[in-house]
């Protein structure tokens, strides 16, 4: 390899390098002023009680203030309005769980928005955090009805004769306004 070329294959590897450094560089005025970042977020399908919500997390990156809130707005993967879930923050906790309420006709691999607010006492928005959620499972792994009725885990009568909670003829939800 002539030595003009091997200058010419450092010199770009060292052009990368600092190009993808540079893109990770946090310039400390992003983060400036940020009171929470996402420390997880998934889609957690109960299979016993045939039920499917987002979780998401927050971290807290400064100490919070006494009445703040977090307020989700989930995208719903049936359609119309998005699910709004407010939680109050609570400032000797390590970390804020913001679930949505149940839901239907979530698709494999299709992105979902997440717009969370977090308010001050008096209400004015501190941070905002957007931020999409794709699941790696189809709704229609869950039981049509949940497998238990109550806290003792009584298995459901409905389901009789149907361990894998799926009963023939059951009504599918309509999904075509979230696809």
């Amino acid at each position: 390899m002539s030595r003009y070329r091997s200058r010419s294959i450092l010199l770009a590897a060292t052009l990368i390098a600092a190009v993808a450094l540079g893109a990770c560089r946090d310039t400390g005025k992003d983060g400036e002023g940020r009171l929470f970042e996402i420390s997880g977020k998934l889609f957690v399908f109960n299979y016993r009680l045939a039920r499917a919500t987002y979780v998401v997390t927050l971290r807290p990156l400064q100490p919070m203030g006494e009445g703040q809130v977090a307020v989700a707005s989930f995208q719903d993967p049936a359609g119309g309005a998005p699910l709004v879930v407010e939680q109050k923050v609570w400032p000797k906790l390590d970390k804020v769980t913001l679930e949505s309420p149940a839901l239907t006709c979530v698709i494999k691999n299709k992105p979902y928005a997440i717009a969370i607010s977090i308010k001050g006492s008096d209400g004015a928005v501190l941070q905002k955090i957007d931020t999409t959620l794709m699941s790696t499972e189809d709704q229609s792994i869950l039981p049509d009805r949940p497998l238990v009725i109550d806290q003792l885990y009584t298995a459901n009568p409905d389901l009789a004769g149907h361990p894998d909670g799926k009963l023939p003829g059951e009504p599918k939800p309509d999904c075509s306004k979230g696809i």
